[in-house]
């Protein structure tokens, strides 16, 4: 196969899961067919099937992981420069803004529902989704610790980790009621507990 065959290929291949993202967006996953993703994307039963042998699950595994990095790309440019407050308050006017236009339909989550969460597939995508997403946080951390803004014993691990727990739990309960306050509250709290050390007093 030659460079630009496989070129071509991946192009489709890519082509195919976007168009897929577009349709199980717009009609849930519920209700979507394979048929309905060959007539958005203009392919045929055969090539739907060369590029996803395994049918319509190996599609929608492709389409979450398509989803998956989504959620980080939907954050950048403010998410990769953490390096100030005003770049945090950026961000986290970003993150609510993105969760505030998905609403209570969660894509990523739709999509594991329908394969199963404990896939192996299911479970490799939101670990590194979370993997990924904590290690920007933390960066941003240390680029903060860099520049003298929290304090150098900052556990930069353990506080990615909970910053990233609440928000996830705040979009959790932002999908069930329809309500941001929470999503606001744990974002609001993680950086004002980031700032706060600073001045804590030195603990030796």
């Amino acid at each position: 196969m030659t460079q630009a065959a496989t070129a071509k290929g991946r192009a489709t291949r890519a082509r195919i899961v976007e168009g897929a993202a577009e349709v199980l967006r717009e009609r849930g996953v519920a209700f979507t067919t394979l048929d309905d993703i060959r007539d958005r994307t203009g392919t045929s039963k055969s090539q739907l099937f060369h590029y996803f042998p395994d049918g319509k699950d190996e599609l929608l595994l492709s389409v979450a992981r398509f989803e998956a990095d989504r959620v980080l790309e939907d954050q950048q440019p403010q998410l990769g420069r953490l390096d100030s407050w005003e770049s945090w308050a950026q961000w986290r006017d970003l993150v609510v803004e993105r969760y505030e236009r998905q609403g209570d339909q969660c894509p990523l989550g739709s999509l594991f529902l329908q394969v199963g969460r404990s896939r192996p597939g299911s479970r490799a995508i939101v670990t590194e989704l979370m993997r990924q997403w904590q290690q920007q946080l933390a960066d941003g951390m240390r680029a903060l610790q860099a520049r003298g803004l929290v304090a150098a014993s900052l556990d930069v691990g353990q506080a990615s980790a909970a910053l990233l727990a609440g928000i996830q739990g705040g979009v959790a309960i932002m999908m069930s009621t329809g309500d941001s306050t929470h999503l606001k509250a744990a974002l609001d709290a993680g950086i004002a507990a980031l700032r706060a050390t600073r001045d804590a007093p030195d603990p030796g």
